[in-house]
This record gives C-alpha cells, sequence and structure tokens, in this order.
C-alpha cells in the first residue's frame, strides 16, 4: 500500500540502524510525544533495535490517557441523565473515573452511544428535538478541528439540543512543562506528524531554541521513526538544537490554514488540567464566548468535583516518561486491558497498553524505556 508497504522494508530499516550505530558515540535520550507512534516503536521493536546508548523516552500525547479524572467525572453525571444521549469515541467508554465508567453508566440505563465523527452527534441531537445530544470532544490538535466544524454547524443550524464536552489540549505547552521539570532527562523530541499537518511547525523553533533540545518531526511507519531518531542523534552528535521536518510528505510550516482559522472561530486558549501529570498553562481550548451556548460544562452546570485516582495506578508517572508501564507493580496483574487502573491502560495509544498488547511484561536492556 501506498506509503505503508514502502515506509516498512527491513533491508532499508537495517540501513537506517546502521547509520544510527555509527553516528552515536555517547548515550542520549530522546522522547517520542505521540502515543500512536510509541505504539509503532513498540509493535516494531525499534527501541530494542536501537543501540544500547540510545533511550527512547514514551511520552504524554496519548488524548485518552491525558484527559483528567475530573472531565470523565462530570462525563459519567450528564451522560446518567434521562433527557440525554451522550457520544464517545469508543475509546473513552472505559476510561475509569473516580466511580466507574461510561460502560457503567450504560449498563444502568444511561443513553451512551459510540459514533465515529462529532457529525453523527449532531445528525443524532436533529432527529432527537425532545432531547439533549452531548459529544464528548477530547484530543489534541488532531482532532479539534473536526469538533470546531460540528459546533460551527451546530450554531449555523440553529441546533439548540446539542452541546460538546471539550477536553482538548495542546501539544507545545505539554513539551514546555516537560523541560521545566526538575526530573526530565529528554534530550531530543519525536514530534507528531499529525499534529504538524494541522497545525504547521512555526511553534517549535523556539521551543528548539529556548531548551537547547532538538525537534524532528516525524511519521508513524518504522523508517519514519527511524529517519526522525537518526535526524535527532545527529543534531545532538553535533550540538545542534532545531527544529527539522523528516515527514514533508504529509507537514509543510503552514499546516492547514482552513483547520486552523475555524478553530481560532470556534475555540480559545485556556488553562487544563492533564491526568497524572496536573495544570499546564495554556495548554488547552474551550469554547470562545461566540460558542459558549454549545458548551456541555456550562449547559448542566456541572462543578468540580473531588476526584480519587487509584493509589497503585502510576500512570502519571508513565505519562511523564520517568518510568516505563513494568516499573509499576499493578501492571499486567492488578490493571489489564479489561479491568484498568489508569487510562495508559485503556487508550489504543496507551503506553501500559503497547507493553501489555505486544507482551513487554519485563524490561529489558537500558533500551527499553
Amino acid at each position: 500500500m501506498k506509503y505503508l508497504d514502502e515506509f516498512s522494508d527491513p533491508a532499508l530499516a537495517r540501513r537506517l540502524l546502521d547509520r544510527i550505530r555509527a553516528t552515536a558515540t555517547r548515550r542520549w535520550a530522546l522522547m517520542e510525544v505521540c502515543g500512536g507512534q510509541t505504539h509503532s516503536i513498540i509493535r516494531h521493536g525499534i527501541d530494542q533495535l536501537l543501540p544500547d546508548q540510545i533511550e527512547m523516552i514514551h511520552g504524554p500525547g496519548c488524548p485518552v490517557c491525558v484527559t483528567p479524572m475530573g472531565i470523565v467525572d462530570k462525563a459519567l453525571e450528564i451522560a446518567a441523565r434521562p433527557d440525554v444521549i451522550f457520544c464517545s469515541f469508543g475509546d473513552m467508554l472505559r476510561v475509569p473515573g473516580s466511580n466507574g465508567d461510561l460502560f457503567r453508566v450504560k449498563s444502568e440505563g444511561g443513553d451512551v452511544r459510540v459514533v465515529y465523527s462529532p457529525l453523527d452527534a449532531l445528525e443524532l441531537a436533529r432527529a432527537n428535538p425532545g432531547r439533549q445530544v452531548v459529544f464528548f470532544g477530547i484530543g489534541f490538535e488532531t482532532t479539534a478541528p473536526a469538533n470546531a466544524m460540528t459546533v460551527y454547524q451546530a450554531k449555523r443550524l440553529g441546533v439548540g439540543n446539542f452541546s460538546v464536552l471539550i477536553s482538548h489540549v495542546l501539544v507545545p505547552p505539554a513539551i514546555a512543562a516537560i523541560m521545566e521539570s526538575p526530573r526530565c532527562r529528554v534530550q531530543g523530541f519525536l514530534l507528531a506528524g499529525h499534529v504538524c499537518t494541522v497545525m504547521g511547525t512555526g511553534e517549535y523553533p523556539p521551543l528548539a531554541q529556548r531548551y537547547r533540545v532538538p525537534m524532528v518531526v516525524t511519521g508513524f511507519e518504522p523508517l519514519d521513526l527511524l529517519e526522525g531518531i537518526r535526524r535527532t542523534i545527529v543534531q545532538l552528535e553535533a550540538g545542534r538544537h532545531e527544529m527539522e521536518n523528516a515527514y514533508p510528505r504529509a507537514v509543510s510550516a503552514v499546516g492547514n490554514p482552513a483547520a486552523k482559522q475555524m478553530l481560532s472561530d470556534v475555540f480559545e486558549v485556556t488553562d487544563r488540567a492533564w491526568r497524572g501529570i496536573g495544570v499546564i498553562p495554556d495548554s488547552g481550548w474551550r469554547l470562545s464566548e461566540r460558542y459558549r451556548d454549545f458548551d456541555a460544562e456550562h449547559r448542566f452546570a456541572v462543578g468540580a468535583a473531588e476526584t480519587r485516582e487509584s493509589p497503585v495506578c502510576r500512570s502519571g508517572e508513565v505519562l511523564q516518561g520517568l518510568i516505563v508501564p513494568t516499573e509499576c507493580a499493578a501492571f499486567g496483574t492488578r490493571c489489564t486491558p479489561r479491568h484498568p487502573l489508569g487510562a495508559t491502560m485503556v487508550s489504543t495509544e496507551g503506553a501500559c497498553a503497547a507493553y501489555y498488547r505486544y507482551r513487554r511484561l519485563e524490561r529489558v536492556g537500558s533500551g527499553d524505556a
């Protein structure tokens, strides 16, 4: 398949690995920001093929994983109301809140439905004018444009029984928070290609200069990731700290202007809490004043509630790249995909789910991180 098979060629992968080995002369710790990249790295064993002196640290770029428990609790409260049809992508249904998950609400009679697009939820609202329809809008810059467009359409069409529970987060402030942590070991970043496809690359050169770390935009196939790693190591060995685009077939400097215009119209920047990390200033979006009537938190007057994370779950440390999943005592025993304690075991992009799915049940070697 175009852009899949040719970017998984074993012979080319071996050549890139040889070039990485020839370039790296000392230990380097790199972070892949995106959870999709984490899964590709673990699935293909890239971290185990790299030379021992290169460590891959898994970042917080899993949208389900970083959705805070407080928002999940609000979703549970809204979804349990008898006049509500609550719509979500399927990966949010098993994410634990303080008291169960959306599957529990559904089993107790709540009208919880899986949709494949926020526009599906808008159509449900138009077809059910006597009920409130709420869409759970989470994620990074990649999913935000579709949610913004749906809210724009709801206002344009006058669909007054539609609203969105928003928990959108932004990548650049998270990178800044990681670099400013006193426990940070990251020396270079692989940036998420799909985020940059939307937003462009303009936000990253200042970050690379400020924190003196190379940042390389890359894709998700094995050769994409290996080329991103190679370029990052080349920069580190040369003492450079620049932003490079190793994913030009999808990413341009300007991104998607139409999507960015829609985002700036519908959303405004706000502080956001990240699950397991805490509040990061200016790291998320909320609906702007023009669209505030479509804000489910405002419409249903759900306030802040006391949340209770599992005392044995260390997913917050996993999200910050401080530990790997196998360093959590609950991993694979008390915490599994069917009975998760934390969101990193639920999501298809979570590091814990990747380690479990691909049978990384114990830590092997210094490079397996």
